[in-house]
Formats: structure tokens, sequence, C-alpha cells
């Protein structure tokens, strides 16, 4: 009975030495064993590692000869410390030499442990051939983000979750007037030595900012105009997108970029007034006084716009041809500067060519005061212009529409009414031709 719980024992023992033979021979890491400095034993995977065809290209071979020479200190230091069975040391990184002398970077643990009934050292390798390779791509990739990002005319900003910078690219710097990183690095976006503005120029609180709304929630935000007034007087205008660095984190830090559109903004301002208003005078032209026209005409209530006046200056096809043209234009100057100073801030005084000026006041204007506001601005037309010289008297003859409410004329229906008007007031010695039925002749005027 008791030999054969000894040969159960045996047999089990067996086995499961046979196993562990199993699991080092078919291990993908490198495991081998060496005594007295000497390789006694190299699994498949350490064959492999080192180039080598077979174990007995390895076996026999001095363990210095595999090991680069800049790694034998360290690893005979760690190993004399194991002085114990069982012992390991910590994982540690060196660099092995194959037969073909390349070098393989690896990570190994030696353990001290038995061998044939005496003590010799295992060592596991794992080769970290593919790891440095990675690492070597990502910090390419990350090179040439980083001169790209360097070399964009675009802002990029990368902001932490408190809402601090961690980094900003040189045209960044550039955008916010800042010649050292030290002033925007590691500070809050309210700490900046700059101050955000909407995209109606009202002063923005950074707790508004598109960025701090990714931050808060992970939406990715696009095409949203801001501006930044700098230290040095300098106000830039920007147009931005935010979005979180790694979208799957809602930790992660979120990158801002933008693009400097102050002189795109302002040159489509530029262009967006000289469509709208008329180049010798600077008031609204033709096409902008239809356009508030119609919107006043579309009010179902409260009409924005009262009472239409036509504005037409008496004698003035005189000037231009006795004085010149020059000078001509000069008086319109002038016309268009009285009219402006005589009204309210909330009228509109446009040109509508030549020498017709239409105004639309705003609503809630009484009769009497229309009454009172066009004696008024006939009396100041008729003041005396000095240009180059001369001195010259312009009288006006006025034309007044009142609109109402639930108006159905159109606006061209509203300038003509208007300047029928202005010609009923018209005296009878500026007339062109005479009226028929109520209405003008054929007008020679500018439109």
């Amino acid at each position: 009975m008791g030999d054969d719980k000894v040969a159960a024992a045996v047999d089990a023992a067996e086995q499961l030495a046979e196993r562990y033979r199993s699991l080092v021979e078919h291990s993908p890491d490198g495991i081998c064993v060496h005594e007295r400095g000497v390789l006694v034993y190299a699994n498949p995977a350490t064959v492999r590692l080192l180039a080598a065809e077979s174990a007995d290209e390895v076996i026999g071979q001095p363990l210095t000869k595999f090991v680069h020479p800049g790694s034998v200190p360290g690893m005979l230091e760690r190993i004399s410390h194991l002085t114990t069975k069982g012992v390991a040391s910590n994982p540690t990184e060196m660099t092995l030499v194959r037969l073909d002398g390349l070098p393989v970077p690896v990570e190994t643990v030696s353990v001290l442990t038995a061998w044939h009934d005496r003590l010799a050292y295992q060592v596991v390798i794992h080769d970290l051939t593919a790891q440095r390779h990675a690492e070597a791509a990502q910090r390419r990739a990350e090179q040439h983000f980083t001169t790209v990002v360097s070399q964009l005319e675009e802002g990029v900003v990368v902001i932490d979750p408190e809402g601090r910078i961690e980094s900003a690219n040189p045209a960044a710097m550039r955008i916010f007037g800042s010649e050292d990183s030290a002033d925007i690095l590691g500070k809050t976006i309210q700490s900046l030595p700059l101050t955000l503005l909407d995209a109606n120029a009202q002063p923005l609180s950074p707790t508004r900012h598109p960025i701090a709304r990714t931050l808060a929630t992970g939406e990715t935000i696009t095409g949203y105009v801001f501006g930044v007034d700098r230290a040095d007087g300098q106000r830039r205008w920007l147009s931005g997108s935010s979005r979180l660095l790694n979208p799957g984190d809602r930790r992660s830090s979120a990158v801002s970029s933008f693009a400097d559109i102050t002189e795109f903004r302002a040159s489509r301002r530029q262009l967006e007034y000289q469509a709208t208003h008329d180049s010798l005078t600077g008031l609204a032209n033709r096409s902008l006084i239809l356009s508030q026209l119609a919107g006043a005409l579309a009010t179902s209530e409260n009409l924005p716009v009262s009472t239409v006046l036509f504005i037409d200056l008496d004698g003035f096809k005189a000037i231009n041809d006795t004085l010149g043209h020059a000078i001509g234009d000069t008086v319109l100057q002038i016309v268009a500067q009285r009219l402006q100073r005589a009204l309210r801030s909330d009228d509109l005084v446009g040109r509508l060519g030549g020498d017709e000026f239409l105004v639309l006041l705003s609503g809630g204007s009484r009769r009497v005061d229309i009454d009172a506001l066009v004696a008024r601005l006939r009396s100041t037309m008729a003041e005396p212009i000095i240009a180059r010289g001369h001195r010259i008297e312009v009288n006006a003859s006025i034309g007044v529409t009142p609109l109402d409410v639930g108006d159905r004329r159109t606006p061209e229906a509203v300038l003509h009414d208007a300047d029928l008007a202005m010609y009923r007031a018209k005296p009878s010695g500026h007339r062109e031709g005479s009226v028929s039925k109520g209405r003008r002749p054929n007008s020679t005027h500018a439109s």
C-alpha cells in the first residue's frame, strides 16, 4: 500500500514536471538557464530571439556573449543579490545581442532555482522590440504633429478639464499678442492678459465660451466667432472650433483651434457698407432704403417707420452747370450732413441719386410734428453754403407720405407717392413741364 502511494506521488510529480516543460517549451517569452556564467538551457523562444538555428548554437556558450556590454554590469549586480532559492529579481530592461550582432531590447526577471540538484539562474526574457517600434512610431507621429501644428497659421490651444492652458502653438501666441509662453501656459482663460468678446463685441465670460461647453459636455462645436481685446490695445476677431482631445474620455483635455479673421471681417463689412451706402455722402443708398421700408411695411403693428419724406433740391442742375460738378458734389455732401444733424439718430437718411434724398422717420411722430419738422428742414437747407469761395443758396422741396398699420403699398409705390407729394410741394417755377391728373411727369433725376 505504501509503495502504491509512493508510485502515485512519483507519477504526479513527473506529470507536473512534464506540464512545466511543455509550458516552457511553448512559451512566447524566452526562458533560459545559466550556471556559473554558461548557458545550460534555452527554450525555442530564446533560440529565435538570439537568431540561432538551434539550441545547440547557444547552449554551452558564455552568458555574456549574448548580453550587450553596457548591460553586463547591471546584470551581474542583480544576480549577485539572489542568494536564496526561489528569490527573483525585479523586472529590468536590458539589451541582448543576437548571433548576427544585432541588439535586442528585452525585459528580464532572474530566479535562483535548482537545476539538476545544483543552484542555477533561470531567466524569463520578454522581447521589447515590437513595443520599442510602436513607441518610436508614436514619437515620430508626435514630432510630426508638433512640427505641423507649430507651422499652422491657425492658433491651436489645449486646455485641461480645470480650464488651464496646457499648450499653445506659435500662431496662438501671435494672435494673443504674447511673446513669452509663461504668460499663457498653466493659466486659466480668466487670468489671461486679454478680454474675450462675443460676436457682437460684447464682453464674453470664459464660462460662456464654447470651449467651456466642450469641456463640460464633450460636445464638438465649430464655426463660432469671438473676439479678443489684447493687452497692446489691438482687437482681433477669430473663427474657432473646439473638441475633446480624446473624445472617449469625458475627463479629456479640449483642443481649441481658431483662425484670425480680423482683416476678412473688416473687408466684408466694408463691402457690405459699400453695397448699402452712397459713396459720395455716406448716406443709405436706394437699396438699403427700400429694404428698410419693406421691413416696416411688413410689420403688423407698432410701425418702425411712421412717415416718408422725399426731398429734392430746387435748381441744383444750375449749380452743376455753372459752377461745375465738383462744387455740386460738395453741396450734396453738406446737405447730407445738415439732414443728419437735423434728424434723430433712429431716423434713416438716404440719397436716392442726383439731388434726391429720402428720410424714413421712426414711428410715433404726429402730423403736427411733421409740419414743424418740414419747416425746420427747409430752413436748415436754405442756410447759405460756402463751397470753394462760392456762396450758394439751396432750397428744398419736401413731399410727405405717412404710413399706416396694414399699409398694402409696395416700397416702390410709397416712394412714388412721396415723390409725387414732393413735386406738388415744389414752387411752380422749379417744376418740369406740367402735371396732368395728379401725376408727376417723367423724371430725369438719377436713381
